[in-house]
Formats: C-alpha cells, structure tokens, sequence
C-alpha cells in the first residue's frame, strides 16, 4: 500500500500558517508528500526545504488572479497538487492542520482495512477548532465537526473548493464520496495565529472570493460555541502554539447575530435528537 500526501500553500511564513508542522506530523506515515507552491514574498520555500525530507515534492504554480468566483483559484492548486499524487490513497492536509501522533497507526490501519473495498472511496476525521488560543475550541453546527482528508486515488474525483471532493460516477454529475472513519482527528489550528495575521490572510485572499477584506478581532464570536480543549495537542505543534492561560475570554458586551441565534437553535436540536447536525460533504458506508 502506498500513501501519498498533498497539499497547496503561498506565503504560508507571511500568513502565520504553522506549515511546517503540518508537513512534518504526516511524513512518518506516507510514501510521498506533494507541495503545490505559489509565488510567495516570504521564505515559505526556504522553510520547506530545510525539513529535509526526500518525501517531499514542490511543484512550483501559478495563481489565476483574475479567478474571484468563490475561491475556486484553491480547488485549481489543489488538484494540481492531488493530480501528481500515484498512491494508492492521496491524504490532503491544509496548512493550518496538524494530524496528532497518537492517530498515525489508526490511520494507517484504516487505510490498510478499505485498501480493498471498493465501497470505500474516503476517509473522514473528526475536526478540532482551535480558537483564540491553544485551551480554547469551538463546538457549534456552524464548524464542520468531519469532514474526509483521505481519497482513494483511483477514482474520478475533483475539488469543487479547497475542503472537499466530488466524485464523478458519472460524466456530468458529482456526488459526494462514501466514507468511512479513520477514527483519527485533525487539529485544525487556522483561528490560533495572532489577529494580525489572520487580518492579513483577509487581505490576501478575500478577493478570490469576490469579498472586501475583514480586520479580525477574536472577541467577538458567540460564547455558547466556546469549549475548553482539556487534551493534548500533536508534538510538532508544541512549539509554535503561543502560550496561553485558560480559556480564550470573549467580549461580555458580544451581541449575538441572525446566523448564531439560528446555530444556537440547531445546537438545541441536537441535543433533543441526539444526532450531528453540522455540514458534511461524504456519506457514510
């Protein structure tokens, strides 16, 4: 069996992405790791290559910057870096996600236990948001709580966005793939990098999706969706999560918007039903 992994990354340093982390916690599991790299202004290239890991492959891009339709210029590099993938399973990581070294077996027995079942074309993780700071998690309908990162390379399957895959059973028609659990997590650590940051990544890339730039303030969220993280967090992340002491305080004066008061209400549904509620993009097999 062979594992390839993927990803597409541009000023990842600028941006405050903890891409190298990303990189270096699914290395000891895959057979090759494949980086659609865009023209960057910082040393994003220079981070890259000083792991120094001959699994790691740059395919150096170019970004249509007259794509502004709903982020689609990121589903391009996406499948730029997927379609020079040849594992038998081709793993996608985002820039600010981080796999835990607990989880690495697990995934490797899962994609051991479907290499030859047909019927499995993904594998979905369970999703930690981090927020504000390393103690801090969001749980609300509005976050993605899985979401599949594995799929299997022999399929017709494209991005339709940066998050997900539709699969083409037929010439025209996309269906989500079926999947299956890889009873493994992914820390997703994008909303941990300062404001800053995050106001700058706003700038950069807002426009592919046709929007105005946001200046960023953490306070202001929902505090019904605020969890404290009481876990641990993956080893090659340790270094780069800036220090914290307890759960990320969020502005008291915060008034809740349309959109939260109807997530609250979703929130209140699952509890009656007993049933995940939030977004997916897979069935389960």
């Amino acid at each position: 069996m062979k594992i390839s992994a993927f990803t597409f990354i541009r000023n990842g340093q600028m941006l405050g992405y903890p891409f190298v982390e990303s990189i270096r916690s699914l290395l000891p599991i895959v057979d090759d790791y494949v980086i659609a790299l865009g023209p960057c202004e910082d040393d994003t290239e220079v981070m890259i290559n000083r792991i120094g890991d001959e699994k790691i492959r740059i395919i150096h891009t170019t970004w249509n910057e007259n794509m502004r339709d709903r982020g689609y210029v990121y589903a391009q590099q996406k499948m730029i870096a997927q379609f020079n993938t040849t594992g038998d399973w081709a793993f996608y990581l985002e820039a600010d996600e981080v796999v835990h070294e607990d989880d690495l077996p697990k995934i490797r027995g899962a994609l051991e236990k479907h290499l030859k079942n047909d019927a499995v074309e993904a594998l979905y993780f369970d999703f930690i948001h981090f927020y504000g700071n390393k103690n801090t998690y969001l749980d609300s309908p509005g976050w993605y709580r899985r979401e599949t990162r594995i799929i299997r390379n022999s399929i017709r399957s494209y991005a339709v966005d940066g998050l997900f895959w539709y699969v083409l059973e037929k010439n025209r028609v996309g269906r989500y793939p079926r999947a299956a659990s890889s009873g493994s997590r992914i820390f997703h650590y994008g909303w941990v990098r300062s404001e800053e940051q995050m106001s700058l990544k706003s700038e950069k890339v807002n426009r592919y999706w046709n929007k105005t730039p946001d200046t960023i303030c953490y306070a202001d969220i929902d505090p019904e969706a605020i969890r404290e993280f009481k876990g641990t967090h993956p080893a090659a992340v340790q270094g780069w999560l800036p220090p914290a002491d307890g759960v990320f305080r969020v502005n008291p004066d915060y008034i809740p918007t349309g959109k939260d008061k109807k997530r609250r209400a979703v929130r209140y549904l699952e509890g009656l039903l007993g049933r995940d509620l939030s977004k997916r993009h897979f069935t389960t097999t």
